[in-house]
């Protein structure tokens, strides 16, 4: 079912409902009673413009309407990345700010709808204060540049079950030049301003941009590019004739010679001469206030005030706890010699690997599917609401898996029509040890991200702009948290295991401390490789991918234990205030259906219910 979102009649609608308000801002701060229905009135009208904003930023972003399973007039659009566009969007953040500002009495609002004022009101703040360091990132990095996502999008994004989605996807394949035009005037902006990527980046990225464009019919290979090949699967499985099929796979082949191949040549020209300009030069020290950027980053990411140095000590000692717990187990398994020793034993050990071949890689996804599955006939145990929506278990494509992550998690469309998804990168089992995948499973599917972020997308009392929210300290502690949880209900039998779900939550300790490293404390790419290698028992490629990862985005990884240690204070503190009252199953709904929220926010909802919850106790005692 294809949805139409008219962005004219959305900002007519938000000016009529603007001038509306500001003409009766007097009356609304000042002679309105606070009575039951004024504040159910009020606040349903709140809720219907929080809905329309959503609306208006979903109707201006063809991506993101794909990204939701919408199918509009915009299908084969990409979005607009220029300059103009920023500023565009920051002048719609002031008018919004100041609607929210000088027309919202906040006494007139229920309790829902005031924390949603407060959480847009905050996120509008954020976006107008962070402008002035908008180019501080990488549009192309290693990670999840434009140049990896734009067909990664059109592969695992962009579905066709109909002639006409088949021809949006040529169109998508033709905005491609126009698309990369814009990408790389934005990486000529940002040298013009002192921000280029480090060296190392550009062999990674070319290596990926390559290897779009090699095959079919860009070459005279036997083997057809990884877009057409995507193309021809899609429109395999629709009703049409063959000589429409035909004629659809010329159009991908003349749109993939004259739009596709130009704008990736034209990008790794640009990259290319750039790479002979970058230094190595890594942390964000070395931008334009720098300094300030990193700081406000920390913010930004772990939503608290902790400072660089507070983070780096934090790490420090997280580390030192965790190493005395894996020695606990080292006497388990009765391993004799030191923790480095029990490291490099099993990075040594091939019993703890699958093979580096297909059927090793086989055999691992069939695994971490077993062990989504295990948990999901358990969470009756820790969760009242549950997810709706199904999860499957891919590996990372082939022209991305050479520089891609470990593993991520894709959420699916609200509507369940495409499933989550959990990406393993198979590309060097030895970087995917069997006694990790346990934790791992449970950190990206069940019941982590794919719990958390599905249930979000499942809400219906909420504004959507929260459903979709962005907090990386509370979907990533979450995430960590939940590699935890299993543990506490007899799971991690096997103490290797265990071990691998102390080694996991060690590597996001020794992020705090090579992060901040890196950006505050000016270490090397080296420095921090170093550190991984001597403190974990991941693989050397492991610990290369995460400061590469580090250094392109800066603070990010903080998230992880920020968020996690987080969630367990709250937990700790209800058990200790609710006693025989406290319930599990309770808090974790109290953590998942608010939608994403900043820690501050998650600590405020978490203190509501343990209010709420000793009031009907005691109500409950009196005679």
């Amino acid at each position: 079912m294809k949805h139409k979102i008219t962005a004219s009649i959305l900002l007519l609608f938000y000016m009529v409902l603007l001038n509306s308000c500001n003409n009766q801002k007097k009356q609304t701060k000042e002679n309105i009673a606070v009575t039951t229905e004024s504040v159910k009135e009020y606040s349903e009208r709140l809720n219907e413009w929080f809905e329309k904003q959503f609306q208006d930023e979903v109707s201006r972003s063809p991506m993101r309407q794909t990204y939701l399973g919408i199918k509009t007039e915009d299908y084969g659009k990409w979005d607009d990345i220029s300059s103009k566009r920023e500023a565009d969007d920051l002048l719609r953040a002031k008018q919004r700010l100041s609607f929210l500002k000088d027309s919202i009495n906040t006494s007139l609002l229920n309790d829902a709808t005031l924390l949603s004022y407060q959480l847009m009101k905050q996120d509008l703040e954020n976006q107008i204060e962070d402008f002035s360091f908008r180019l501080y990132d990488y549009p192309v990095n290693q990670m999840n540049g434009m140049h990896a996502q734009v067909p990664a999008f059109l592969i695992n994004m962009h579905s066709i079950d109909t002639k006409t989605d088949a021809g949006a996807y040529v169109s998508r394949l033709l905005g491609i030049k126009p698309l990369f035009r814009q990408l790389v005037g934005n990486l000529k902006i940002r040298e013009k301003n002192g921000i280029v990527p480090p060296k190392f980046v550009f062999t990674k990225v070319l290596d990926d941009c390559k290897n779009i464009v090699t095959g079919r019919p860009f070459d005279a290979s036997k083997t057809a590019s990884t877009l057409l090949t995507d193309f021809k699967h899609k429109i395999a499985e629709i009703d049409i004739s063959e000589q429409e099929r035909s004629q659809l796979i010329a159009e991908a082949n003349q749109a993939l010679i004259d739009s596709v191949q130009p704008a990736y040549e034209h990008l790794v020209s640009f990259l290319e001469g750039q790479q002979q300009r970058a230094t190595t030069d890594d942390g964000c020290w070395k931008f334009p206030k720098g300094t300030i950027f990193y700081n406000r980053a920390l913010r930004r990411t772990t939503t608290t005030d902790m400072t660089a140095d507070q983070i780096h000590k934090l790490g420090l000692k997280e580390v030192d706890r965790i190493h005395n717990e894996m020695k606990t187990i080292m006497k388990q398994v009765a391993f004799e010699g030191t923790l480095h020793d029990f490291f490099t034993y099993l990075k040594e050990n091939e019993e703890f690997y699958f093979s580096n071949d297909q059927s090793g890689r086989a055999a691992y996804l069939k695994e971490a599917e077993t062990l989504i599955n295990k948990m999901r006939g358990r969470l009756d145990e820790l969760f009242i609401t549950k997810p709706k929506a199904d999860i499957i278990v891919k590996a990372v494509e082939p022209f991305r898996e050479k520089s891609a992550g470990k593993a991520f998690y894709q959420q699916g469309t609200p509507d369940g029509s495409r499933p989550g998804r959990y990406y393993a990168n198979l590309y060097n089992m030895k970087a995917m040890p069997k006694y990790q995948m346990e934790a791992l499973a449970y950190h990206e599917g069940i019941p982590g991200h794919h719990m958390q972020r599905s249930i979000s997308l499942e809400l219906n009392d909420i504004p959507k702009f929260r459903v979709f929210g962005k907090y990386t300290a509370y979907t990533e502690g979450w995430g960590l948290y939940t590699e935890l949880l299993p543990k506490e209900i007899g799971l991690y039998k096997d103490p290797y295991s265990d071990f691998g779900r102390l080694a996991m939550e060690l590597w996001r300790a020794c992020r705090l401390v090579v992060d901040t490293g890196i950006h505050a404390k000016k270490w090397t790419r080296e420095d921090g490789i170093k550190y991984y290698v001597e403190n974990t028992p991941n693989a050397e490629s492991d610990a290369i991918k995460m400061v590469e990862r580090h250094i392109v985005m800066p603070s990010q990884a903080t998230a992880y234990k920020i968020g996690m240690n987080k969630i367990l204070e709250l937990r700790k503190e209800a058990k200790k205030k609710l006693g025989d009252q406290f319930d599990i199953r309770e808090f974790h709904d109290v953590i998942l259906t608010n939608g994403p929220v900043p820690l501050n926010i998650l600590e405020e909802l978490v203190q509501k219910w343990i209010a709420k919850k000793s009031e009907m106790a005691i109500n409950t005692v009196k005679p």
